[in-house]
């Protein structure tokens, strides 16, 4: 960033902005990935190719793979191993070894996205294609606050005209670094003793399988409609 960047006033209205791909291309990564693939008999038909790929897209695209990110999509085939038919079972299954295109931002990294809301516990960012990105308050330009009465968080700018209120709006664009990442395991798993005692209606809270912690603690990050350069 621009040593000489300012923070502009407030502008509540929507600005637009420009994007480069580069800026934006570490959060993507390949992964190699291994699976056993079955094809039901009707689709033998087919290419063999293009049965697993779409059986592949259909088991991983837009899910959480735990410790390895958010599949978007497969990327290609590496190698198909020999397929077999098990018995009582017309479906062949066959071992693949395969790349897949996968949302995994590495730490430090600088993303712009938009803001999807504001709380008490910090400010909502979305990407579009995820939403579990959280900037905490700790982690926002200081001083700030939150107006409960229009559910923003504020940065009080303090210039020497005097302290000028910056809202964070939904909507907006912002520029935040990633600081930290956190996986939670949500594969199902069997009742434990303690919630066979627990009550029918006390649910448990659904966890993000994938959640990234945002920053915008430095000079150059927070809303785009806050900087310029002279």
């Amino acid at each position: 960033m621009d040593s000489e960047s300012r923070p502009q006033s407030r502008k509540r209205e929507r600005l637009c902005a420009v994007r480069e791909p580069p800026a934006q291309a570490g959060m993507f990564v390949l992964v190699e990935m291994v699976d056993t693939v079955r094809i039901p008999p009707w689709q033998f038909e087919r290419k063999l190719n293009d049965s697993i790929a779409e059986e592949l897209n259909k088991k991983l695209a837009n899910k959480v793979v735990y410790n390895v990110g958010l599949c978007i999509c497969l990327f290609d085939i590496t190698k198909l191993e020999d397929a077999y038919v098990f018995p009582g079972d017309g479906a062949s299954h066959t071992k693949v070894h395969f790349r897949c295109v996968v949302f995994h931002p590495f730490l430090d990294e600088i993303l712009i996205g938009k803001i999807k809301g504001c709380s008490p516990e910090g400010v909502h960012v979305s990407l579009g294609f995820f939403d579990d990105i959280l900037i905490p308050p700790e982690s926002l330009q200081q001083p700030a606050k939150f107006d409960e009465a229009e559910q923003v968080w504020v940065w009080e700018y303090e210039t020497e005209e005097g302290a000028h209120d910056l809202y964070m709006d939904t909507g907006e664009e912002i520029r935040f670094r990633v600081v930290d990442e956190s996986f939670v395991d949500t594969s199902p798993t069997g009742p434990s003793s303690a919630d066979a005692t627990t009550s029918s209606e006390e649910l448990p809270k659904k966890e993000a399988p994938y959640t990234l912690v945002g920053s915008i603690s430095e000079p150059g990050l927070g809303l785009l409609s806050w900087w310029t350069s002279n």
